[in-house]
């Protein structure tokens, strides 16, 4: 299992330390979410903050893009430094010229779906795609609580991504996870977690990243 903490639930006040903290726990990515205050109803941070902070680390960025027009904001983010970026499918832009414009930068695409919107959704796009983001909460606000009913659309994305030859796929899940739920997004076939409040807020972030890791062998 990969563990990516969420700068969401970070000090901004210490964006830099925040990121270089996490590094030094163990984080495997560091998940920044940029909230447009339309397409979710919160506003974080744009473009300028994320290359401002990527000195930080060398550990990829892992950009969530929760904006209702992603496509024009690709090569911002992409000059940012992001490793990954990732937008949602109910999103305004057309979703193949999105990818491809994150692809024509050597960045690694994903789609991410809200809990209300079936997996069926991202297939059209699975064999162009790095990483599918399920959203485990209502994207918008950390601190939420974890909805286990939406595991079932892992084990659907994988399978047809099997079924049409993309191997490779990371399958990665959003809100409300730590230690107590963590083995069950495992044996649902997640590869990555994204993980905020209960890494941020622990007297220790080495030992819960650890123990959230251990919890998936």
């Amino acid at each position: 299992m990969l563990i990516a903490p969420s700068l969401l639930a970070c000090d901004f006040s210490k964006f830099g330390e925040e990121i270089a903290r996490m590094d030094k726990a163990g984080a495997d990515f560091m998940h920044l979410d940029v909230m447009d205050g339309h397409f979710v109803p919160n506003i974080t941070f744009g473009a300028p903050i994320i290359k401002w902070v990527r000195k930080y680390t060398e550990k990829p960025f892992d950009v969530h893009l929760m904006i209702s027009d992603p496509l024009k904001y690709i090569d911002d983010f992409a000059d940012a430094g992001a490793d990954i970026i990732t937008f949602h499918v109910e999103c305004d832009s057309d979703i193949k010229e999105t990818i491809d414009k994150i692809k024509s930068h050597g960045i690694k695409p994903g789609l991410v779906i809200k809990p209300g919107t079936p997996a069926e959704a991202v297939f059209p796009y699975l064999s162009e795609l790095y990483m599918v983001l399920i959203m485990t909460v209502e994207p918008g606000f950390g601190g939420q609580s974890f909805m286990a009913d939406m595991l079932p659309k892992a084990e659907l994305i994988r399978k047809e991504a099997l079924r049409i030859g993309n191997t490779k796929l990371l399958i990665e899940a959003d809100g409300g996870i730590g230690e107590g739920n963590i083995r069950l997004l495992h044996e649902a076939g997640v590869d990555v977690c994204v993980a905020g409040t209960s890494v941020f807020k622990s007297e220790n972030p080495a030992q819960t990243i650890s123990n959230m890791k251990n919890q998936c062998i």
